[in-house]
């Protein structure tokens, strides 16, 4: 089973994702940017990571690009509860993101777009 690491501040969000996906998907969940890192340090299978924009000390994008100088083999996508800014939309054109979805999420666009990066 594909591992997918989510990483949002809420834990409401986490427990969300991990119910939803969790029929496909072995979930692993981090509160904040910094232990999304340490939790790809030790697990190194990790295939998709979901990351919330707005958390506090590091958004998603700079927790995602930090996470990507050491591990390019995942696939990374963006939660944001805004609707789609420039910022996003300029790591979807540098391919720093594959796809980014706007909450409330659609979980079954999630489920798809993850299903179509296996």
């Amino acid at each position: 089973m594909k591992k997918v690491l989510c990483v949002d501040d809420e834990r409401i969000n986490l427990l969300i994702l991990e119910k939803l996906l969790g029929k496909y998907f072995e979930v692993l969940t981090a509160d904040s940017g910094d232990s999304g890192l340490k939790m790809m340090e030790q697990n190194s299978d990790i295939t998709f990571v979901i990351s919330d924009m707005k958390m506090p000390r590091m958004n998603g994008l700079e927790f995602i690009a930090k996470a990507k100088e050491k591990w390019r083999d995942k696939a990374y996508f963006i939660l944001s509860g805004y609707s789609l800014s420039e910022e996003i939309q300029e790591a979807l054109d540098k391919g720093l993101i594959l796809k980014y979805f706007e909450k409330p999420a659609d979980f079954q666009k999630i489920q798809k777009a993850l299903m179509e990066n296996s």
